[in-house]
């Protein structure tokens, strides 16, 4: 059995947590709006997630890590959402988020955006993921429905995972406009986030949806690398970088600051209906970028088979 570490994360009030977001915001966009609303129904265009909110125990799961996959790949990490809702003390909780898909079941690396209600006592899992790869046949970008081709809810190595009931409920929604600052949008709300509570740890999820412009995306490789990946240098020139374009939705897990978990504070992972999709960096048309997006700031920390042996590299 993985290791299951528990923390409590300050959970500020949605209408305090808008104030502070708007402010922010304002030194890295053009036009803001942040608000609290019902959340949308997430069963519609362009979600359609198998469930119809966010809301409900929300809580951050931290699966394995970035040291499972370099400098050497440790294959045998593989994990299953249905267990991980178990461990997180939510079975049949509703989970989005960030991860890598299992090479044990797909033959090959790549890139999971986990969509999955997951299984109860009297309801099967529904899995809505999708799995970016390599396309073999032209080198670009290879987007499937992970339900079309397999049964099971497994990854591999590492996760971010934001969970929750489902819900619908009140959430707080977020409109940025034109980007004049460097941060991405992620690292935006999450340095907000941090100058703010400073101490506190603040964590949050959701989802959000580029709907113009594009972003700077990558997909990893379908061989893992046989030589140690050492540095940031050498993992970025092994990631396949690609510029993609919105409509791009994405499912971000943001922690202001690690309480000491070794914790990958910031993870985004997109999809699309139009076969683009993977790990998101930055918008790449400033000027004409618009995000929309539906957060909540979670209440709990679940830290899972944490690598006892760490390192910085390749958390971007």
């Amino acid at each position: 059995m993985a290791k299951v570490e528990r923390f409590a994360f300050h959970v500020p009030s949605l209408e305090e947590l808008a104030g502070v977001l708007q402010k922010g915001l304002k030194e890295n966009f053009a036009d803001t709006q942040v608000s609290v609303v019902d959340c949308p129904d997430l069963t519609q265009e362009p979600f359609n997630f198998p469930a119809k909110g966010i809301c409900g125990k929300p809580r951050i799961a931290d699966v394995g890590g970035v040291p499972y996959l370099i400098p050497v790949v440790q294959k045998e990490k593989v994990y299953d959402l249905n267990a991980v809702a178990k461990d997180i003390e939510l079975p049949g909780a509703f989970i989005l988020g960030a991860g890598a898909a299992s090479s044990r079941i797909l033959g090959v690396n790549a890139e999971l955006i986990p969509i999955v209600q997951t299984k109860s006592e009297k309801k099967p899992a529904v899995n809505g993921s999708y799995v970016a790869q390599i396309s073999p046949a032209d080198k670009g970008c290879l987007l499937e429905k992970y339900s079309s081709k397999y049964s099971d809810c497994e990854f591999g190595l590492l996760a971010n995972l934001y969970a929750s009931e489902g819900q619908p409920g009140k959430v707080i929604e977020v409109k940025a406009n034109g980007r004049t600052g460097e941060l991405n949008f992620v690292s935006c709300l999450r340095q907000i986030l941090e100058k703010h509570y400073g101490e506190k740890p603040v964590g949050m999820g959701g989802t959000f949806v580029i709907q113009k412009g594009k972003a700077k995306i990558h997909i990893m490789p379908p061989e893992f690398s046989a030589c140690p990946l050492n540095t940031d240098e050498d993992v970025n020139n092994w990631l396949k970088f690609f510029e993609m374009k919105a409509p791009l939705i994405c499912q971000p897990v943001i922690v202001s600051r690690d309480p000491g978990f070794d914790l990958r504070v910031e993870h985004t992972h997109c999809f699309s209906h139009h076969g683009e999709g993977g790990h998101y960096h930055q918008d790449t048309s400033p000027d004409s970028v618009q995000y929309l997006g539906y957060f909540l700031p979670a209440e709990l920390l679940f830290r899972i088979d944490r690598p006892l042996e760490t390192h910085l590299v390749g958390r971007d």
